[in-house]
């Protein structure tokens, strides 16, 4: 079982991150636009390593009481062992520790591995964005969790009565 840390993203991480960005999405952010956000003070970026390697990485933006996903990806390789859902579990945690009460993102609409494990954390459809991606027209499903608190609870509940 490989070691895993979950811990905000620092400058030196960028090139690795890029190359999560680049393996992982066809329109990738550019690497001043993830350097970029580190100077923005509503963006907050955690970053998964396994064994001292970053695997992943997720972003958001936190504005009053709603935190905002703008990515989350972890490497192919690093994938199907619930790392998925325990850098969301982290950043939902982040968010909370900040002030928020409620997560939102878009997916994919064609992306059902990435919707399961959003409807597995209480994420629900409250909208949709037709042709969302550039890249191939796609729609988005906008899903909206609105008691992150309530979530990461249950967690935390299911964790302690094993």
């Amino acid at each position: 079982m490989a070691i895993e840390t979950v811990r905000p993203m620092e400058r030196a991480d960028v090139n690795r991150v890029h190359e999560i960005e680049c393996t992982c999405f066809r329109s990738p952010w550019s690497k001043l636009a993830l350097a970029g956000e580190l100077r923005n003070d509503v963006a907050h970026y955690l970053v998964m390593e396994a064994d001292g390697v970053i695997c992943g990485y997720g972003g958001m933006w936190l504005l009053f009481e709603e935190a905002h996903i703008t990515n989350v990806a972890i490497m192919p390789e690093y994938r199907g062992q619930g790392r998925g859902r325990r850098l969301m579990l982290a950043m939902m945690r982040h968010a909370v520790k900040r002030g928020a009460e409620k997560m939102t993102l878009e997916v994919r609409e064609n992306n059902t591995v990435a919707q399961r494990l959003y409807a597995g954390l209480d994420f629900e459809q409250n909208g949709f964005r037709p042709g969302y991606y550039s890249d191939t027209g796609e729609g988005a499903k906008l899903l909206w969790n609105n008691d992150i608190q309530q979530t990461i609870d249950r967690e935390n509940d299911k964790h302690e009565t094993v």
